[in-house]
């Protein structure tokens, strides 16, 4: 947890036998500058730059915690890919389930097996899918870097990518438009209303784009069994 992470800072800053040097490093890891730092913790940069440069006497705990509170908070604003850097289980966390076919599985009948409806269409009836991702929608969004999104392919990226925890749909596919791989399909597991900015997404980038309302779990025991051979 990000947590952790924010112990693991603050401790080091507060051990350090020079704390402004090992506050600047930390800065400068989140790519930060002291202007954007100072602004958002309300005080003035000469605050920053006097405890970075040793001018200032060591900083007291309160301030190392706001410090610190304010890097990680500003990361997060931009997605948090400095978190998930040294937090690795938080970009874990946000795959659910995944798996690979022996044999590829016709996108038809994949999408019969779940009881799903196509949002946007499968423009090529022979293509199939040799894998599966069950990815938290939101946990996704906000800890995956762009060199992150290799990992959830697999083996293959003839697989379906399914989002739970969807609102609208539209992050998911702004997201998968924005990274040169691109899945075989993507599905939505009970989605709220789903955008039509989505559904243009997916068609403008030939993706079936497949709703289910099946529970995860039962979804997993589907594909299990697809594993095996059915």
């Amino acid at each position: 947890m990000a947590q952790e992470l924010e112990e693991k800072m603050a401790g080091e800053m507060a051990m350090s036998a020079d704390p402004g040097k090992t506050m600047r490093k930390w800065r400068e890891e989140f790519d930060l500058s002291q202007s954007r730092v100072a602004d958002a913790m309300g005080v003035s940069c000469s605050v920053i730059s006097d405890y970075e440069s040793g001018r200032r006497k060591s900083p007291g705990v309160a301030f190392v915690r706001k410090f610190v509170g304010t890097l990680l908070d500003l990361d997060r604003e931009v997605g948090s890919p400095t978190i998930t850097k040294y937090m690795p289980k938080e970009r874990d966390a946000c795959i659910i389930a995944m798996g690979e076919f022996r044999e590829g599985i016709p996108i038809t009948d994949f999408v019969k097996a779940v009881n799903g409806v196509y949002l946007a269409p499968l423009q090529h009836s022979e293509k199939k899918v040799y894998g599966y991702t069950i990815l938290d929608s939101l946990k996704a969004i906000m800890n995956l870097s762009s060199g992150d999104y290799v990992k959830i392919y697999g083996w293959s990226t003839d697989r379906t990518l399914i989002f739970t925890d969807v609102h609208y749909g539209r992050s998911p596919m702004v997201a998968i438009r924005a990274h040169p791989l691109t899945p075989a399909m993507v599905m939505y597991q009970k989605p709220d209303k789903i955008d039509e900015l989505a559904i243009r997404l997916a068609k403008l980038e030939g993706i079936p784009l497949v709703s289910t309302d099946l529970e995860v779990g039962e979804m997993i025991r589907i594909f299990e069994r697809m594993e095996e051979g059915m």
